[in-house]
């Protein structure tokens, strides 16, 4: 059996109501420019929309038929105890050119009771934002079933909602139950549970393709909030140069940012999960498998098998990446960067 290596995916390109042409401008993304891309989904274990491999030997061949192939190998021993066939992160890049509408994601228990299928946890990177772009996130006061309701039939909904000014580089964490909204002018990499559940709850009045209102989902929307206030919907995190910095890490996925303009090692003989790269900024290449090499640029995204425990990252221009991957719960140790 020929050595795993680190696969490229052919981007899935989803036409939205509120999408752009900002995939296909900043981050090179080989869409149509004629079309309202909202979303590109980079890396998908999803039924319908699985990844397909796009270099090397492998290359036609689908997300499901490696793990099918090289289990453990692929995504780690103890991903592959955990998860099967099934991949366990959906990973895209988002383009609102207008606002998308306000939503929320059932947690596991009530995906798993309602749809068989996971919750939807995610994480949004802010890569580019225009003046003024706001990312809608949680109720800015304590917040009641009755009280919501209230808000939401009398079409005051955005009196109740924390409005936050987007920024380059700043990073909202999204718990399953918790409302959000990206707001129009917003380009953001988008790391979550392998799920495509949500609940609709307000759309500002839009139309479809169609000419159609969008439905909305009320009362299977109630059920899945989480009606309290926190004090941070932000997360804070520091960026060390020329290292992966943490920027979280929770049961479904660990994220890091790595910046770097010097040549840097990596380790993950410790890890036992597959690593996901997400190029940000710049052009680098990775040097794996003694000395074989890949190049990876702006807009490109990268997973590397568990199986490779070691790799070099060689900038040819300044770059940024999100590395992400499982980090095993049970170990503490595993919560640090590797």
């Amino acid at each position: 059996m020929n050595q795993l290596y680190p696969l490229k995916f052919k981007p899935i390109g989803k036409e939205k109501v509120w999408g752009g042409n900002r995939l296909q401008s900043l981050l090179n993304k080989p869409f149509p420019t004629t079309k309202k891309i909202g979303e590109s989904w980079e890396i998908s274990g999803l039924v319908g929309d699985i990844s397909v491999v796009e270099n090397g030997f492998l290359a036609e061949n689908d997300l499901q038929e490696l793990i099918e192939i090289y289990m453990g190998d692929l995504v780690g021993d103890r991903v592959y105890e955990q998860f099967g066939l099934e991949f366990p992160l959906l990973i895209k890049f988002i383009d609102a050119n207008e606002a998308l509408s306000v939503q929320v994601h059932p947690d596991d228990k009530l995906a798993q009771k309602r749809h068989e299928s996971f919750g939807k946890t995610e994480l949004w990177y802010i890569i580019d934002a225009k003046e003024d772009a706001i990312i809608y996130s949680g109720f800015n006061h304590e917040m009641d079933k009755k009280h919501y309701l209230e808000h939401l039939n009398n079409k005051e909904f955005l009196q109740i909602i924390n409005q936050f000014k987007a920024k380059p580089n700043e990073v909202y964490y999204m718990p399953a139950g918790r409302v959000h909204a990206i707001g129009a002018g917003i380009l953001l990499a988008e790391i979550q549970q392998t799920s495509d559940i949500t609940y609709r709850i307000y759309d500002w009045d839009r139309i479809d393709f169609q000419g159609n209102q969008r439905e909305l989902h009320t009362e299977l929307a109630t059920d899945a909030i989480d009606f309290k206030k926190y004090n941070n919907y932000k997360i804070d995190y520091t960026e060390v140069k020329n290292q992966s910095s943490k920027i979280i890490s929770n049961q479904y996925f660990q994220t890091n940012i790595i910046c770097f303009e010097e040549t840097i090692e990596k380790e993950y003989n410790t890890l036992d999960s597959f690593v996901i790269y997400m190029c940000l900024e710049g052009k680098f290449e990775m040097v794996y498998n003694d000395n074989e090499r890949i190049i990876v640029t702006k807009g490109e995204t990268i997973l590397i098998p568990a199986v490779i425990e070691q790799i070099i990252l060689i900038p040819v221009l300044k770059s940024k990446v999100l590395e992400i991957f499982l980090p095993d719960v049970s170990d503490e140790s595993s919560k640090h960067s590797k």
